[in-house]
């Protein structure tokens, strides 16, 4: 991040700006029109090259395009829908180039696409003057304006400027000519005392506020303060503090540079996020040191906002822009970054590296009613199933000892989803205490394997269907090895997991909001599922499709069996009939099928018969042995440690 910014060059120009007679900055580049075009469908592109020369807005029936060279850091081209035409066959646009920060803004009928994005060069391509024009009759650019000031109202195919390349060292500072220097106090707006060091001013810009402090040796942290420049009687303040473990040990002296953005619609979204659910919070900080790379501090980089109230219905966090990917697309992560939520109009974020900083805003989706009461539920279901699948495992692991084929696959199969269901119980017994304990770096690594887990149970609950098939429906065939049912249990449901974390992002800190105490979230381990997230889609293509896929085969599983053994004697027993539908329930994970049915009037009464039976799914099962053993035990029959599938095919069909 560091490098980026060419430090050294930030004190010469910003220094220089400060002079007397410096006057306003009046290098920013704004020119808007109108576009006018057809009502199909619109097209914003762009080519640009590095360099400074020749810039060209050009605007046809159905594209807008700005190419050229004009960019120190930033080329490429690409294109963005802009959606079909209004039916005025007219866009109001607005083109907007700071040359100091590099960065380039087209805005289209109010929303924002940012080209290039802010990164302080030593070069900057400036002064943009116009060249020559080409007029047309109907489709192009007119009511044509500079930095508001009307140019031409006539209709046009290109608008054409030449830029001026200027050395910002050279340019903005000279020293012999200069003279004395005006250095800004930016003690006579802090409180903090001044320490062995030089704070050289604020720059403010149309798109940016500036600050640098020279970090001296002896530097012990200070605090900057950033005026929000806003149109009230009180400006907002953001305040930023500076961790003296930020100055390298190794270095005399080094510049710390905050950059305060006054619209944060430079750093939007992605295309895909539903902007009423989600959006970043007004104001953008971003914090440098120059020609360094900062990460894992001591103590933290402390960025307090002051901002608008957040509803109770909302939830914030401090993100960070991740700079190690595509700087073309806005990636905002949580990792490295801890919230402090002051009050509804103020909140601190506490990060240990150095990049672009804001505040995630997203409305609460979903609030779970009677929250605390399903926790409980889900506590005690799981506290009982993981003892459950303890006993369960000891008892099929001395069974497998002592059986002879073909039980001895019947039983890897049982031993195998009792293994399953202990982890899913015991992890989830214990999300909501990582996740308040440890935060996102444990919960990482956490929801990963409870996601492992639960997947890792749906698979095993489908080999149990498939293994019921094989029993009635094949059974003078011989049973698969122990090691085929492993491999599917335990190997295949670890593969869509390790493709997760490789992508980054996913696991972390869930909020589960309760609908009578919004500003008390259950945070557990778990998958990012916000609206857009790439974890929403991966829960839907791994958790859904496969709990749906276990649902189904079992319903249908459980249809076949009980066609099969209801003409026999011992079906018209009640207990028996019982026994049978419930066991066979336990065994292929149909309870899971309530969650399918979480809408409507019923909706909190399925939620809790959900939570109730699959929480205690490991009990249940460590009932349903123990019964069939007792059952066998009475009627003198061995207890083979198969399936109710198995004991129905010893009991009824024999």
């Amino acid at each position: 991040m560091g490098a980026e910014f060419k430090g050294t060059l930030w004190k010469i120009f910003l220094f220089a700006l400060f002079s007397p007679g410096s006057g306003e900055y009046d290098r920013f580049f704004q020119m808007c029109g109108t576009w006018r075009h057809g009502k199909e469908k619109l097209t914003l592109a762009y080519d640009l090259q590095r360099g400074c020369g020749t810039i060209s807005i050009y605007a046809n029936d159905s594209f807008l395009s700005i190419r050229g060279q004009i960019t120190t850091q930033c080329e490429g081209s690409s294109s963005l829908d802009l959606g079909l035409g209004p039916e005025t066959e007219e866009s109001h646009f607005c083109v907007y180039w700071e040359p100091l920060l590099d960065q380039l803004l087209v805005e289209v009928n109010g929303w924002n696409h940012t080209v290039c994005w802010p990164s302080i060069q030593t070069q900057c391509c400036t002064d943009l003057s116009q060249g020559p024009n080409k007029q047309v009759d109907k489709y192009g650019i007119l009511n044509i304006s500079i930095r508001g000031d009307l140019l031409s109202s006539k209709t046009y195919s290109a608008m054409e400027f030449y830029g001026h390349s200027i050395d910002c060292k050279s340019e903005l500072y000279d020293e012999p000519n200069h003279g004395s220097r005006r250095q800004f106090d930016i003690h006579a707006w802090t409180e903090e005392p001044r320490m062995s060091y030089k704070v050289w001013g604020n720059l403010s810009l149309p798109l940016a506020l500036i600050s640098v402090v020279e970090m001296n040796k002896g530097f012990k942290g200070y605090t900057v303060a950033l005026p929000v420049p806003q149109e009230l009687t009180h400006p907002r303040i953001t305040s930023v503090y500076l961790p003296q473990y930020l100055k390298p040990l190794e270095k005399e002296k080094v510049n710390a540079v905050c950059i305060f953005f006054k619209h944060s619609t430079l750093f939007p979204l992605s295309s895909n996020v539903d902007h009423n659910d989600i959006r970043i919070l007004e104001d953008v900080v971003g914090i440098t040191v120059e020609n360094e790379t900062i990460t894992n501090l001591l103590e933290p980089v402390k960025i307090g906002y002051h901002h608008s109230v957040i509803p109770t219905t909302h939830s914030r966090k401090c993100v960070s822009w991740d700079t190690m990917k595509d700087p073309k697309i806005i990636t905002w992560r949580e990792e490295g970054c801890q919230t402090i939520k002051k009050t509804s109009e103020e909140t601190e974020c506490q990060c240990n590296h150095l990049t672009y900083f804001a505040i995630l805003v997203q409305r609460r989706t979903g609030p779970v009613p009677h929250l605390g009461a399903l926790t409980a539920i889900t506590s005690a279901g799981c506290a009982a199933s993981t003892l459950s699948c303890v006993v369960l495992i000891a008892f099929f692991c001395k069974k497998q000892r002592k059986a002879k084929e073909p039980s001895t696959s019947s039983t890897a199969v049982h031993l195998g989803l009792s293994i399953a269901l202990f982890f899913l119980s015991i992890l989830f017994f214990l999300t909501g205490t990582v996740a308040n304990v440890w935060g996102g770096d444990a919960c990482w690594l956490f929801g990963a394997f409870l996601h492992y887990s639960l997947l890792s149970s749906f698979s095993w609950m489908a080999i149990e269907v498939f293994h019921t098939f094989w029993l009635v429906y094949m059974v003078f065939s011989p049973f698969p090895k122990p090691y085929i049912w492993h491999l599917f249990g335990f190997g295949l449901p670890a593969v869509p997991v390790i493709v997760l974390l490789a992508i980054g992002n996913i696991y972390g800190v869930r909020e589960v909001v309760p609908s009578d105490d919004f500003s008390n979230p259950y945070l557990m381990c778990w998958m990012n599922i916000s609206p857009g997230s790439v974890g929403l889609l991966a829960h839907y293509l791994t958790n859904m499709t496969l709990m749906a896929a276990v649902v189904l085969s079992g319903f249908v599983m459980l249809l076949l069996v009980l066609r099969k053994i209801k003409k026999r004697d011992e079906w018209r027993r009640n207990r028996t009939a019982f026994l049978s539908i419930w066991g066979l329930s336990c065994l292929f994970g149909t309870t899971w099928g309530l969650g399918l049915l979480d809408f409507g009037p019923l909706s909190e009464f399925v939620l809790f018969i959900f939570c109730i039976l699959n929480s205690l799914q490991g009990f249940f099962l460590m009932l349903r042995f123990y019964i069939l053993h007792r059952m066998r035990k009475y009627s003198g029959s061995s207890f083979s440690g198969s399936s109710t599938v198995s004991s129905t095919k010893h009991h009824m069909l024999q």
